[in-house]
């Protein structure tokens, strides 16, 4: 946590968004499927990409059902933040036959494991920020500028770096 996971699947998302007939970026899957329930994503999903306002699903294995049927005929970019189970996956994105052709889904998720169980082909990793970059990074937000920071500042900086783990979230 804290590397970094969201922000860049909300950068990703913004810059090519447009380039899809539909999209959605769900966020916080874990947190709202367990208090709201799967059914909240999955008509948030089919509202956001199909255009229907008021659906009312009683329970993820409807919204299954309307899903697959729905999203079938375009090209959809989807991304599920937060992902901790299996079932959550199931409910929202099922397979890959239940997209159309050019679809792309991206999920971030703590667990990679989860991932392989979904038959997830590609994976990218994000690592924490290394010395100079969480430096870098770290300078920048403390000190609002790009040069570089009075000599006197070095130490502290090294510390909270240090401390920090390289997380771009506790830098920040």
């Amino acid at each position: 946590g804290g590397v970094g996971k969201t922000t860049l699947a909300v950068a990703v998302y913004n810059s090519i968004a447009d380039h899809f007939e539909a999209s959605c970026f769900l966020e916080n899957v874990r947190e709202t499927s367990n208090k709201k329930g799967l059914q909240l994503h999955q008509s948030i999903l089919l509202s956001k990409t199909v255009g229907e306002k008021k659906i009312k699903l009683t329970n993820w294995r409807e919204g299954i059902h309307i899903i697959k049927r729905k999203l079938k005929e375009k090209k959809r970019y989807l991304i599920l933040d937060d992902v901790w189970e299996k079932q959550q996956l199931q409910a929202i994105i099922g397979s890959p036959d239940w997209f159309g052709g050019g679809s792309r889904v991206i999920i971030t998720t703590r667990d990679e494991h989860l991932l392989a169980l979904h038959n997830v082909k590609i994976t990218k990793y994000v690592r924490e920020l290394n010395e100079k970059h969480a430096l870098q990074l770290l300078s920048q937000k403390a000190f609002e500028l790009e040069k570089e920071v009075d000599p006197s500042y070095h130490d502290i900086l090294n510390r909270a770096v240090a401390y920090a783990s390289g997380l771009p979230l506790a830098l920040w």
